[in-house]
């Protein structure tokens, strides 16, 4: 099969023929119509993963992915051939990926079926920020009528949170900079707009002298941000691995790790389904131009960076 790949430490990622993937027990193949772009990708293709996670080459890159089963391995039930299905490649080694035009992931983490309604260029962009996003904003317990700051906002996973967010009744101040960023960030619902390019946590503070109730922390350096949180406030992070990481006495910090269970992927896709959120895709490419998609994704993006497959 087709597929973008690694064959060895420091080799540059092409499209190459690989041999096609067999199911082990528990899992299920998916012939893959469309995966996203992500950050970890591009870390895989650098090389910063060597020594952090098993390598099995060729390496075929890509975590995201949507498609439909084709086959099924033993042990399985509750899939079958044709199925539409969508997720994250979660596998401790590195090596099934989804930029290829089939792949292999267990049933038990990382699966979920994906709505008629769902595009598979939507599905496949999805999963990895949508789980991040939903695990970040749970993080921040948010109630009706508070405040929240998004950085990051004008990412995937900051384009899910800003929705989640509103969604929940909260108000939602998000980071942006040129006039199209504001215009995104403000269509998905954020209330106010934050300028990233200059202090933050000052212009925060300028609108809400007394803090915000929760900041939903996708980028940019946490301690510049936490003097924009109230006492008593929530720092939900997903670039934190560790509370000890931001000390602070007035406030919670909450690292998240996210993880895309059956349960969180059946909520992004309901939610998708439901139109209670959008997936916001600056651009598709074909396989064959993924070296475009990874410098376009190096460059900063609006929303997410999709691939189509089959």
């Amino acid at each position: 099969m087709r597929a973008v790949a690694l064959t060895e430490f420091g080799s540059a990622p092409e499209v190459r023929d690989v041999p096609i993937p067999e199911p082990a027990e528990g899992e299920v193949r998916v012939r893959v119509h469309a995966a996203s772009v992500n950050g970890f990708d591009l870390a895989v293709a650098a090389g910063y993963l060597n020594g952090m996670m098993e390598h099995r080459f060729p390496v075929v890159l890509g975590k995201d992915f949507a498609g439909a089963v084709d086959a099924v391995g033993e042990g399985v039930t509750g899939y079958a051939v044709g199925e539409r299905v969508f997720g994250v490649v979660t596998k401790a080694f590195l090596g099934d990926g989804s930029f290829g035009e089939l792949v292999t992931v267990p049933i038990a983490v990382g699966l979920a079926r994906l709505p008629e309604s769902v595009s598979f260029t939507d599905g496949a962009a999805l999963g990895l920020a949508g789980t991040a996003a939903v695990d970040a904003v749970d993080a921040a317990q948010l109630e009706p009528g508070q405040v929240v700051l998004v950085t990051g906002a004008t990412g995937g996973v900051g384009n899910q949170a800003i929705q989640l967010a509103a969604h929940a009744g909260a108000t939602v101040i998000a980071t942006a900079h040129s006039v199209e960023e504001q215009s995104l960030v403000t269509g998905l619902g954020a209330a106010e707009v934050v300028d990233y390019r200059q202090d933050v946590a000052a212009q925060v503070l300028a609108a809400h002298p007394g803090g915000v109730d929760a900041i939903v922390h996708l980028a940019g350096d946490g301690a510049a941000l936490l003097p924009a949180l109230r006492d008593g406030g929530r720092f939900a992070s997903t670039l934190l691995g560790s509370p000890d990481q931001l000390p602070t006495q007035t406030a919670t910090v909450a690292p998240v790790y996210a993880t895309p269970t059956t349960a969180t992927l059946d909520r992004l896709a309901q939610n998708s389904a439901d139109q209670h959120t959008t997936v916001t895709i600056q651009k598709i490419y074909d396989l064959d131009e993924v070296a475009q998609a990874f410098a376009d994704f190096g460059a900063g993006t609006r929303g997410k960076l999709v691939l189509t497959i089959a």
